[in-house]
């Protein structure tokens, strides 16, 4: 797409529901960003692309990492786990930074499903997934606990994990905690039933990774565009910053200013994800080593990475001082998971108090 102005094309999944899909809650300090003027005052311009923007005239089957690698878009949004999958099959894109942290994702399931926290009475379910990448962990995870692929109905659906949930197409599907399981408890209590029958399988401890960051959303780019264009790259990273900043130091406002410029954002059902998702914002915007190593060994595990694979991000164009790492993540994990249920119950925004060791400062 040659234009003097940056591209940038949000994230979806690659199902026959895309063309409907539009702007998420969490993709607030993007928006910010272009709303409050962020963008100009880096002298950059940036066009902001949704799925169904008609100038992309891209098919069903194009996956937001293809449309990027093939130079057709210069920036989306995009998981770690997809980011790591697309370099393995060519495609030059690479990680400049991280918008959400590890949200938890997991099979999403009602309690009188008959599924229980046993993995093992998934066999005969029909279980729901967005796209090529999910079907391979559930898979892989059904190896893990001695069952085999057949043992179990694969049905792509997309996004629709929830609706397909709740219309009984399927018993169970791979969502996240701020969004499918989110919907899914706004249906219960439409339904007069309590938001606790609503389940998550967490795929991380499923699979004993250690991590969740797998689905960790992140700012990805062309690596031809990015190597040729370092300083509207940096400026861009410069503005959403600031943005970020503004959207954890004031939600309520921050909120109060996407739905204006983004009004149809502005629902319950949206609110509620744009709280769930609060905690998981990256305040550093940095791609966390720990994290990429966790997953790009997952992926090899997956048999969707070879061997000799090497990890496609960098922080390079990030120019501030960074956080200190965490100095108990696991635990941080299981305070994370104690602290969305204070959210789910009685709203608000929420972060974590995370102990830290030392910080570090981003290259130049």
């Amino acid at each position: 797409m040659s234009t003097d102005k940056i591209t940038f094309l949000t994230n979806w999944c690659d199902d026959s529901s895309w063309r409907t899909m539009h702007a998420t809650p969490y993709h607030a300090p993007l928006y910010l960003s272009q709303a409050k003027g962020y963008f100009k005052d880096q002298g950059i311009q940036v066009a902001l692309l949704e799925p169904n923007d008609p100038s992309l005239s891209l098919t069903d089957e194009q996956d937001v990492t293809e449309i990027i690698g093939t130079g057709k878009v210069d920036l989306g949004f995009k998981a770690m786990i997809h980011t790591l999958a697309a370099k393995a099959r060519d495609f030059p894109v690479l990680s400049i930074g991280s918008l959400l942290d590890e949200p938890f994702t997991g099979v999403v399931y009602l309690k009188d499903s008959g599924i229980t926290t046993d993995f093992r009475t998934l066999k005969g379910k029909k279980i729901g997934y967005v796209g090529e990448f999910g079907k391979i962990q559930i898979d892989e995870l059904t190896s893990h606990y001695g069952m085999a692929p057949t043992d179990y109905t694969a049905v792509r659906c997309g996004m629709n994990v929830s609706k397909a949930i709740i219309k009984g197409e399927i018993d169970a599907g791979i969502g996240l905690e701020n969004v499918q399981m989110v919907e899914l408890e706004e249906w219960l209590t439409a339904q007069s039933r309590p938001k606790s029958d609503v389940q998550m399988l967490r795929i991380d401890e499923l699979a004993e990774l250690g991590c969740c960051c797998f689905c960790s959303i992140l700012y990805i780019g062309n690596e031809k565009f990015i190597s040729e264009n370092p300083d509207k790259v940096r400026a861009f990273m410069r503005a959403v910053k600031r943005a970020t900043d503004f959207v954890l130091a004031e939600p309520e406002t921050a909120w109060v200013e996407y739905v204006d410029f983004k009004p149809a954002m502005g629902t319950s059902l949206n609110r509620k994800i744009f709280e769930r998702s609060y905690a998981y914002f990256s305040k550093d915007l940095k791609n966390v080593e720990r994290d990429w190593t966790k997953v790009t060994r997952y992926g090899k595990r997956l048999g969707v990475l070879d061997e000799s694979f090497t990890p496609n991000y960098t922080n390079e164009f990030l120019e501030w001082a960074f956080e200190g790492e965490q100095a108990d993540p696991t635990g941080d994990q299981k305070r994370m998971v104690a602290l969305q249920q204070e959210v789910a119950d009685s709203g608000g925004f929420k972060r974590l108090g995370v102990e830290r060791g030392f910080a570090v400062t981003a290259s130049a």
